[in-house]
């Protein structure tokens, strides 16, 4: 039994006419009868009875529209649920961020995507890199901003900015220039830091850093929480390695600090699963985001 069958069942069974059904089908009065006659033959019954010039309905026929306007109604409720238009995709959209961009980046980016797409439900988990990318692999996320390098297999990837990590220092006093001190190498010899786990591609990113400059970092103290670190470094607990954006403020009680000759960065990239049926409503929020992200970016290098 097709879905097609059905369809030119019911056209002849609400029009009373196979040439009717037909033109309102756009198909041939032919190729209607042909669909009654093949849906007549596989269920065993006979569907209509001619009398004279019309064409009655037999109590099979009743019995059959019933669970045929069911069937239908349930395919057009699929292909509604699963319409590949931003417009008429009504699935939940799940975005995910790690902490610090989400808080000083995603602000207004986030405000303005809920604007312009008031009618999609948008959901948002914070989460670090690799957390994501087992999300994305595994359907859970439609779009994530993570922090690169990572393995990028499976993935379709749209770069955004590069943003340098700086590191920081306690002070004894409070600090209210933004100015960066340059270190040595050998400045970060022998003292405690405070970094993110090791699970974390953070922590991938910065001690691939430390082997560049050939220092093994003394480590004290292992946080995810980038705003405990900070809040540490401040009460002496020892130096950090944090993103430039987590660490803008008017004072604060730590200097900010690169190392000579060593500039690091991590790249941020939108980042969605690599399919061959993509969601378009995933590229539409991802295109949106790309621009209003890069838009931020340029605005806050022209501020300096």
């Amino acid at each position: 039994m097709e879905i097609r069958q059905l369809q030119s069942f019911l056209a002849v069974l609400d029009e009373g006419s196979v040439s009717r059904a037909a033109a309102k089908l756009c198909l041939s009065a032919a190729a209607v009868s042909m669909q009654l006659h093949n849906l007549a033959a596989e269920l065993g019954v006979q569907l209509f009875v001619r009398r004279g010039r019309k064409l009655l309905p037999t109590s099979a026929a009743h019995q059959l529209s019933e669970q045929a306007r069911r069937v239908l109604e349930g395919v057009r409720g699929i292909e509604r649920t699963f319409a590949n238009t931003p417009e008429k995709d009504h699935r939940p959209f799940h975005f995910a961020a790690g902490a610090t961009t989400l808080i000083h980046r995603l602000g207004r980016p986030l405000r303005l995507l809920r604007k312009h797409f008031p009618n999609n439900e948008i959901r948002v988990t914070v989460a670090a890199t690799e957390e994501m990318v087992a999300g994305l692999h595994e359907g859970r996320f439609d779009l994530c901003l993570i922090s690169l390098p990572y393995d990028e297999t499976g993935l379709r990837i749209l770069p955004l900015f590069e943003e340098e990590l700086l590191g920081l220092r306690p002070s004894a006093q409070r600090v209210r220039s933004s100015s960066v001190i340059t270190l040595q190498p050998s400045d970060l010899e022998r003292v405690p830091f405070l970094l993110y786990p090791k699970r974390s591609n953070m922590r991938t990113i910065i001690d691939r850093f430390f082997q560049q400059i050939g220092i093994t970092p003394q480590v004290v103290v292992e946080a995810d929480d980038t705003e405990a670190i900070k809040r540490l470094v401040e009460a002496g607990f020892g130096y950090s390695i944090l993103p430039q954006y987590a660490l803008r403020g008017p004072m604060k009680f730590y200097q900010t600090f690169r190392v000579a000759g060593h500039r690091l960065v991590r790249r941020q990239a939108l980042a969605m699963a690599q399919t061959p049926y993509p969601r378009a409503l995933t590229e539409a929020i991802a295109a949106y985001l790309q621009e209003a992200l890069r838009e931020k970016s340029a605005r806050r290098q022209q501020q300096g």
